[in-house]
């Protein structure tokens, strides 16, 4: 658990909750409900509450003065068909409540996932996304994300985008 005061804005507290966690769980939903308003239909990738645990992976909250506004995870990934190779971790669910956007918040939680995902010894970030998420699209390229060898259920619809980073090593 950690917390970190912004400016003018209260206090974020970042907390490992988990997948199954009933914040977790209503964060999800609200996400869902972002696809369907952008692509006319939900994320149909199967979501197991167990890929989220450590050290498999690992689920993550941000709450804004006690209420959950924004949240992620990642899982890992083996090697397999599609470029996916041993090391990865799949990040998921990256998600703000349009509320508490433009503050920072996803950017702080991907790079608290990074860390986590560094220290359960991964070695590279993968994630999906699609051409309806522009803002999703610019934050990923500006923390160093790249286009990938498309992988996952939607590998063959024209609006997936798929993009990678490798992470540093563990110290």
């Amino acid at each position: 658990m950690e917390s970190t005061a912004t400016k003018d804005t209260g206090t974020v507290e970042f907390r490992i909750t988990g997948y199954a966690h009933p914040d977790a769980q209503a964060l999800s939903a609200e996400v869902q409900q972002e696809y369907v308003r952008r692509y006319g239909d939900p994320d149909e990738t199967v979501m197991h509450p167990e890929d989220f645990e450590a050290p498999a992976g690992l689920f993550m909250i941000a709450y804004l003065d006690g209420r959950p506004v924004a949240c992620g995870g990642w899982r890992a990934k083996q090697a397999g068909p599609d470029g996916l190779r041993d090391g990865d971790a799949e990040v998921k669910r990256m998600f703000v409540v349009p509320d508490a956007r433009g503050r920072g918040l996803a950017r702080a939680v991907l790079r608290r996932l990074e860390e986590t995902a560094v220290e359960a010894g991964r070695t590279r970030f993968i994630l999906e996304t699609g051409t309806e998420q522009p803002e999703a699209i610019a934050l990923y390229g500006s923390e160093g994300y790249a286009a990938i060898r498309k992988f996952g259920i939607y590998k063959d619809h024209a609006q997936s985008i798929c993009m990678g980073k490798e992470l540093p090593a563990a110290v």
